[in-house]
């Protein structure tokens, strides 16, 4: 009977190396996170979680110290009423936000839209509706430079938007020579500048046009980023533009076009602003492009792009709405309010830096 013959030796060198490595099985790490971990993954995953646990407990806090005064109709209507124009540019500045721009031109544009709406009724005898769908164009038209300098030119949104947003507020003083359009004159001559301030009452609450449109906005965008490829595209952009490229995404048009449609919106905030002061003012909405970003970061959106929902700005608007009819009701002087808004403001980016963690 014959021996065994000895196991053949690797005559490759690359055989010697394989013969000589571990067999052991991958394994994975099943242990269970603690309850801590589990809450940065959920806050993570639903980033309008944060901003609406914060506004449900401003109401409860509030509603506590008021009671009936501050949870009237009446009162939590004239919150919405409030925030309105500050949704309507919010859900412009998330936006470009969500693309990891930021634009700090939203409120002279929309600024400059409904001057230019009054200017082209008053000064050239336009019809209304003609002179509205020219405002809409003049913030089109400002989105639209803006994104071609972000997106073709390769310069920094903070330097585009903030040049743009003295051109814009410049222009604005010089063409309407700081001159106001009375809101008598608007009602008897061009009342549909004045639309967007015309209101609704169900018992004791008032809604008024502004804010209905301001819900509808934001459910339209929402349905857009979350349900639609361009909504996507629009994340993947501000998550890692170089990847969206990769896979596809033309990021150059995809700036453009959230730029664009950001002016858009701004000039449509012109309008209800409008509708929310009575008049056409050069100088009203000064501090519109703070009050939406206060807005966005509140609301959870994250600076750095590609985390957020719109849902959160509107949450984040109306939490700045609560703290300042709350504290106002109570009596307090008016910068309180403006001491805690920053105090949430830091407290926001600072939660968002630690559920970022979570995708690191």
């Amino acid at each position: 009977m014959s021996e065994p013959r000895a196991v053949s030796q690797p005559s490759q060198e690359f055989e010697k190396v394989l013969s000589q490595s571990s067999t052991q099985l991958a394994s994975f790490d099943t242990h269970d996170k603690t309850p801590l971990q589990k809450l940065q993954h959920f806050l993570h995953s639903s980033p309008a979680a944060v901003p609406l646990i914060v506004l449900v407990l401003s109401l409860a806090i509030f509603g506590a110290i008021l009671g009936g005064k501050f949870f009237s109709a009446f009162s939590l209507t004239l919150i919405l009423q409030q925030v309105a124009i500050v949704g309507i540019v919010g859900a412009a500045q998330t936006l470009v936000i969500l693309t990891a721009g930021i634009d700090l031109s939203v409120g002279a544009i929309m600024v400059l839209s409904s001057v230019v709406m009054g200017q082209f009724t008053f000064r050239y005898g336009l019809p209304p509706t003609f002179a509205v769908i020219c405002g809409l164009a003049v913030g089109a038209a400002c989105g639209f430079i803006n994104g071609l300098l972000v997106s073709r030119m390769k310069l920094p949104p903070f330097i585009v938007t903030l040049g743009m947003w003295q051109i814009v507020l410049a222009s604005n003083f010089l063409y309407s020579a700081n001159e106001t359009i009375r809101g008598q004159d608007i009602e008897q001559n061009a009342p549909i500048l004045q639309f967007f301030g015309e209101n609704i009452r169900i018992g004791g609450a008032v809604f008024t046009y502004g804010v209905i449109a301001m819900v509808l906005l934001t459910g339209l965008l929402w349905y857009v980023l979350n349900r639609t490829a361009w909504g996507r595209h629009l994340y993947a952009v501000g998550d890692d533009p170089d990847a969206a490229e990769l896979a596809g995404v033309n990021v150059k048009r995809m700036l453009t076009t959230v730029y664009t449609l950001s002016g858009l919106i701004c000039a449509f905030a012109g309008w209800a602003l409008i509708g929310r002061i009575g008049s056409v003012s050069p100088t009203a909405g000064q501090f519109a492009n703070i009050e939406s970003i206060t807005a966005v970061v509140i609301g959870g959106i994250s600076l750095f792009g590609g985390r957020g929902s719109i849902l959160g700005m509107l949450f984040g608007g109306l939490i700045v709405g609560v703290f300042s009819l709350g504290l106002r009701l109570i009596g307090t002087d008016p910068q309180w309010t403006y001491l805690l808004i920053g105090v949430l403001i830091i407290t926001a980016v600072a939660i968002d830096q630690w559920i970022r963690k979570v995708a690191g």
